[in-house]
């Protein structure tokens, strides 16, 4: 089958390979008319783009990246689908990679984004010990969490953290145990930071039995959990999407006797209103989040502007009395 090519294009209808160029760029220059013409040929020929050719001529791709730790994550499943519609919509082809949180992982999915000549990239930075640039050839916008300067969409949690230790306390809990990330990573470290200040607002001491920390992972919340337990905590706070999913799994387990536990997850998934008399949570605003990384990566708002910041809700249900 011969492939459709702009000069195949053009000589169909007679005239310059540079016109057909220009018209399929949607160029101004060029003719209403013309510009018709050629669209419905192309689209008659079945005639597709060619993002690497586009490059090379110096032309926009509209391709842009979106690492991820995974998408087993609710959250992450959440917004990767929220923002693909969002690029739908605006004509900009996403291409996701996942990095299990591995720098390693990061840089590979960095440099098959520039294979590709991707215009822009929205990532969660990777922790590690040595934290690489982030690429100075593409446009980066960092999500969740920051590793260095440059536009980032953040959430704003530490009101609705504390808010949940102060109604933890109000409800008569003493003793409230807190798993979430290490504080090397900039969410790890606000999210603690936002549980000890609900603990001196509610008049608490601080105890270091009562805190876990670790890497973000369903593992960290399961075994996290029961630590807190086993040390006598009467109430957990989770700092994170996954660390929330391996605690529920224990804290369901420890509390099936009919134990005094209360519990406060992350991430408001669509499970927590039916759990019990419903699990207690923070809210993250996933698809206004998504709408605003769409907005950055078709370059409709400033590059260079402030953070992006979106504040979480503290979601009160019966499992945080």
């Amino acid at each position: 089958m011969t492939r459709v090519t702009i000069k195949s294009i053009a000589r169909d209808l007679g005239i310059s390979h540079m016109t057909v160029s220009r018209a399929l760029s949607n160029h101004p220059n060029v003719q209403k008319e013309t510009r018709e013409a050629v669209l419905k040929r192309a689209e008659e020929l079945g005639y597709v783009r060619s993002s690497a050719a586009a490059a090379m001529r110096g032309e926009d791709t509209r391709i842009v990246g979106l690492l991820l730790p995974n998408i087993t994550n609710e959250f992450y499943a959440r917004y990767a689908n929220a923002l693909a519609l969002e690029c739908d919509r605006r004509a900009l082809h996403l291409i996701i990679h996942l990095t299990n949180d591995d720098i390693r992982l990061e840089a590979e999915a960095l440099r098959r984004l520039r294979e590709v000549q991707a215009r822009s990239v929205v990532m969660v930075p990777a922790p590690g010990e040595v934290d690489p640039a982030l690429p100075a050839d593409m446009r980066a916008i960092q999500l969740i969490r920051r590793r260095t300067e440059g536009p980032a969409i953040l959430v704003d949690d530490s009101d609705a953290l504390t808010a949940a230790v102060l109604q933890l306390a109000r409800a008569g809990h003493a003793r409230i145990g807190y798993v979430g990330a290490v504080p090397s990573l900039s969410s790890g470290h606000n999210r603690r930071a936002a549980y000890r200040a609900g603990l001196a607002r509610a008049g608490l001491p601080f105890d270091t039995t009562l805190e876990v920390t670790g890497a973000p992972t369903h593992e960290l919340g399961r075994t996290g959990a029961t630590r807190l337990c086993e040390a006598g905590a009467d109430a957990l706070v989770c700092g994170g999407f996954e660390i929330a999913s391996g605690a529920l799994a224990t804290w369901l387990e420890h509390t099936e006797g009919g134990k005094r536990v209360s519990f406060v997850g992350y991430g408001d998934t669509a499970s927590y209103p039916w759990i019990r008399d419903g699990i207690a949570s923070i809210s993250v605003p996933v698809e206004a989040l998504a709408g605003r990384t769409a907005a950055l990566l078709a370059g409709e708002l400033a590059p260079d502007g402030p953070d992006h910041g979106f504040k979480a809700e503290f979601v009160v249900r019966g499992s945080a009395n």
